[in-house]
């Protein structure tokens, strides 16, 4: 299984990038422990550095990591403003407080800010940081072209928007390093007012170009033409398709949080079910072809299943000791790094050993 280089035979599959990049993010919901969130960044990091190609869409990890760090300010900031319900003892300092009307009580505007609140409010923005910084890694890992060809029939109309809409942002990134290159070197500013204003014109032009270029050869295509079905074929897909959707939000929101596994994963198991035969009726108004359909193969089932492994261990490892996952904040405590939880994080490491080496790293 030593990684060979990238082809079209041996690429990993799009779906088995983002279910690892899933499991990575459940992992980082089940714990506030700010060692073990940075762990599962840093895996996550490890392997898109090691594995992510040259192409616009995979240098967006970049924004998600500045996304996360954010949330983590606005996190803490909202707490020092607008306080928080965690007691403490150790005051930081004192901020004006507003006075607020009988009707808003329970609301506070600034007064004391305690060591504890910042503490709790930073390791829960931390959290959200990781979730999104694990999605990130997804979208520079998971050609979106790719994950398109891979989605069934019934979501066909509705992928092709998605992935116009994730690659846009990408390129008009490269459309801007490109024309700020240009600029310095004729010599001409690149900061400053009016240089944006001269650059975000042929900015706008060129997506508006691609825009139009998309469109006229989706049309060439024949987008948006479906074959006729029974009506009791469609009402069936309709209620096998929501009905099954909304059962996988219930069971992945309770992989999410605390709630026990016992309740969800019936509820997500059934879901799937549900939707999966939604979706294959659904897929019988597609008159589409596909073209070199892509293969799930052994590296693809390896990248998937470290992912699910990595949720798995640390699922389990929150129900035999929460309190290893979730360093205590009254009274304030150190954190530490739980052996078994930091050892099942590293499962996560495997795609950058396994998965095809690209070939601009070759």
């Amino acid at each position: 299984m030593r990684a060979p280089a990238a082809s079209r035979s041996n690429a990993v599959h799009a779906g088995a990038w983002w279910l690892w990049a899933l499991g990575l993010a459940v992992a980082a919901s089940r714990t506030t422990d700010p060692l073990l969130l940075a762990l599962l960044v840093g895996v996550a990091g490890y392997v898109v550095a090691a594995r992510r190609t040259d192409a616009p869409w995979a240098r967006s990890y970049g924004a998600f990591v500045k996304l996360g760090l954010f949330v983590i300010v606005i996190r803490v900031v909202f707490s020092v403003v607008l306080g928080s319900p965690i007691p403490g003892t150790h005051v930081m300092f004192t901020l004006p407080e507003v006075p607020m009307p009988d009707w808003a009580e329970g609301v506070r505007i600034g007064g004391r800010v305690h060591l504890e609140q910042l503490v709790f409010a930073l390791y829960d923005g931390a959290k959200l940081a990781a979730l999104l910084i694990c999605v990130g890694a997804a979208n520079a890992l998971a050609n979106p072209a790719r994950l398109l060809k891979s989605l069934p029939g019934a979501l066909y109309e509705a992928g092709v928007a998605v992935v116009v809409a994730m690659t846009f942002a990408p390129n008009m990134v490269a459309d801007v390093v490109r024309l700020r290159t240009a600029r310095r070197l004729r010599g001409r500013p690149t900061g400053g007012i009016r240089a944006i204003a001269q650059i975000g014109l042929p900015v706008l032009e060129g997506a508006l170009e691609r825009s139009v270029a998309v469109a006229a050869s989706m049309d060439a295509r024949g987008y948006g033409r479906t074959a006729d079905v029974p009506p009791a074929v469609r009402r069936t897909t309709t209620v096998l398709t929501l009905g099954g959707l909304l059962g996988v939000c219930a069971g992945a929101y309770g992989l999410l949080t605390a709630t026990g596994l016992a309740h969800v994963l019936p509820l997500l198991i059934a879901g799937l079910l549900a939707a999966v035969g939604g979706l294959w009726l659904g897929g019988r108004r597609s008159v589409r072809t596909r073209y070199r359909p892509d293969h799930w193969g052994v590296r693809s089932w390896l990248v998937a299943g470290s992912g699910v492994t990595v949720a798995a261990l640390m699922i389990r490892a929150g129900v035999q000791d929460p309190e290893a996952l979730h360093p205590g904040v009254v009274p304030l405590t150190a954190p530490t790094l739980p052996l078994w939880p930091a050892l099942s994080a590293l499962v996560g490491l495997l795609p950058a050993f396994v998965a095809p080496v690209p070939k601009e790293s070759s």
